[in-house]
């Protein structure tokens, strides 16, 4: 049994915040996993295209977990923190949080891992520039 102490508040930057629809549900009526890691992936890119100055594409995502449903009418909100930077490629830490209701109630939903490649503008692997400031994510 682990002694830590559960996460109440996000880590990372706020980077998007998305309305849960009646159209994103799955057939238990909560909202589709797929449209949860699309918004993840989505806040992810944005996050790694700002600290790269660049293009990027996802080339994996790791040890996504799901803990909790987003229910219809949550705000999914998707917080992006810096994991690390290699040569051509960066990982990004992302968790989501939804607020019931719309404004009370935050509970986490998911967290991952999303690794992205920076690109040039041909389209190939792009080595990353880590001597320009990285801006804050």
């Amino acid at each position: 049994m682990s002694d830590a102490k559960p996460t109440t508040e996000p880590h990372g930057k706020l980077t998007i915040r998305a309305l849960a629809m009646p159209a994103d549900t799955n057939p238990s009526g909560d909202i589709f996993g797929g449209w949860v890691m699309s918004q993840l992936d989505i806040a992810g890119a944005i996050a790694a295209a700002e600290i790269v100055r660049g293009r990027v594409a996802t080339v994996a995502v790791e040890a996504m977990t799901f803990i909790a449903p987003v229910k219809v009418g949550d705000v999914l909100c998707v917080y992006c923190d810096l994991k690390k930077i290699g040569n051509t490629s960066i990982a990004i830490s992302v968790e989501a949080w939804s607020r019931r209701n719309r404004f009370f109630d935050r509970v986490k939903v998911t967290q991952a891992t999303f690794v992205y490649v920076s690109l040039g503008e041909d389209g190939k692997k792009r080595r990353i520039d880590k001597t320009a400031p990285i801006l804050s994510t």
